[in-house]
């Protein structure tokens, strides 16, 4: 079954930034955030976290809606051990960038494409050196870009590429938060062919 207006792709997510990226894509397609705990579990790493919600993302979705594709998606980042995910507070957001200042980070952005028990997923890592930042210049950054919904507290879409040294990626749209080029090559998997 192809993708339409009238049978459009679930995208499992509420994230505005999630839905801009795969609107690239200029596929039919819907979002929906799904319902479910994304709390770490006990010792779990960033890489499994993700991979785990993206998939525990589309399956909450693809119960709701048989026969129809679902996609998801999460990232998280990763910095000596230590996962960084959405501050939520400013005084937080300026204590991961206090944190990662002069580090390596490493984001997982995990995407799994289902229908029934059709599955494929990808994983996209992207690692980030941060240069050395002051407290005048986190200070400043946060009140100049909103990133409270941010993973790692930055958009580097955005002001936030003002504060790294180098970004290493196959993809640069997985650490805005859904790499395409691994979605289109998931959509290809499944039959779902783009130009």
């Amino acid at each position: 079954m192809d993708l339409s207006a009238q049978n459009p792709l679930i995208l499992a997510s509420g994230s505005k930034y999630r839905a801009e990226l795969l609107s690239r894509l200029q596929l039919p397609f819907v979002g929906i955030a799904p319902n479910l705990d994304e709390s770490p579990l006990s010792d779990e790493l960033a890489r499994p976290l993700t991979q785990r919600l993206a998939l525990a993302k589309a399956q909450s979705l693809a119960k709701q809606y048989p026969n129809r594709w679902v996609l998801g998606s999460d990232q998280a980042a990763s910095s000596q051990g230590r996962i960084l995910g959405k501050p939520g507070t400013v005084e937080r957001a300026a204590e991961q960038l206090s944190f990662l200042s002069g580090k390596n980070v490493e984001f997982f952005t995990a995407v799994a494409l289902l229908r029934n028990d059709e599955v494929f997923t990808a994983l996209d890592v992207t690692t980030v050196q941060f240069r050395m930042l002051s407290p005048f210049e986190i200070d400043r950054y946060l009140k100049a870009e909103s990133v409270l919904d941010c993973a790692g507290s930055f958009k580097c879409e955005g002001l936030g590429i003002t504060l790294f040294e180098s970004i290493r990626s196959e993809d640069p749209t997985g650490l805005i938060g859904l790499p395409l080029i691994s979605v289109r090559r998931l959509l290809a998997q499944a039959g779902l062919a783009l130009p």
